[in-house]
Order: structure tokens, then C-alpha cells, then sequence
């Protein structure tokens, strides 16, 4: 059975940081692309970041560009999400899902994944 577990979401305030997880299971781990996505109340999903877990190589929306930071550990078939100076509309459920390999030419459409979490709250005061 595939399965996707974020966590780390939380509460926190403007220009702090968190630090996801997304422990994935039931898949051969170096055959996929993983991604973050998240979405905030009223507004479509949006792709955050995406790495693949071949090669290493790393995307990310130009919203998170410089702030934000995504890494794997394929020993512990784990990707995190490095989430530094958080703003308010960083505030969304954040939810890992996977690809398999190659990755799309859009990464980050939400459609081109194959298996998803259920997803972690983020929310950043101001």
C-alpha cells in the first residue's frame, strides 16, 4: 500500500521557519519525483517545490525561491521541506505527493501526480 505522512506543520509566527516531512512507503522510492504542494482556503492547489529522487534535482515556485529548501534522504525514503522566513500567505495545508520518474515538464501541476498525503497545516501569523 502506498502511503504519504506529512508532518511538522504548525503555527508560527511572520519570519520564523518549520521544517516538513513527507515519509513515503509502499513504492520504490528512487523511482519517483516527490513534490510539495499546498493550498490556501479558496484558492487552487499550487506546487511549491519538487525534487527527484534519482538525481537530486530540485524545483521550486518562484513565490519560495531563496526561502524555502527541499532535501531527501533516500536511506529513510524521506523528503523535507525547509521552510524559512515564513510570510502570512505562506499560510495553507501542505501536502507531499508522488511522481514517477521522469518528471513532467510542469512540475508543478498538481494533476501529473500519482499519489498524494493527507496533508499538513501551516499557518504563519503576523
Amino acid at each position: 500500500e502506498v502511503q504519504l505522512v506529512e508532518s511538522g506543520g504548525g503555527l508560527v509566527q511572520a519570519g520564523g521557519s518549520l521544517r516538513l516531512s513527507c515519509a513515503a512507503s509502499g513504492f520504490t522510492f528512487d523511482d519517483y519525483a516527490i513534490g510539495w504542494f499546498r493550498q490556501a482556503p479558496g484558492k487552487e492547489r499550487e506546487g511549491v517545490s519538487c525534487i527527484s529522487s534519482s538525481d537530486g534535482s530540485t524545483h521550486y515556485a518562484d513565490s519560495v525561491k531563496g526561502r524555502f529548501t527541499i532535501s531527501s534522504d533516500n536511506a529513510k525514503n524521506t523528503v523535507y521541506l525547509q521552510m524559512n522566513s515564513l510570510k502570512p500567505e505562506d499560510t495553507a495545508v501542505y501536502y507531499c505527493a508522488a511522481v514517477l520518474l521522469p518528471l513532467p515538464n510542469l512540475w508543478e501541476d498538481a494533476y501529473e501526480f500519482d499519489y498524494w498525503g493527507q496533508g499538513t497545516q501551516v499557518t504563519v501569523s503576523s
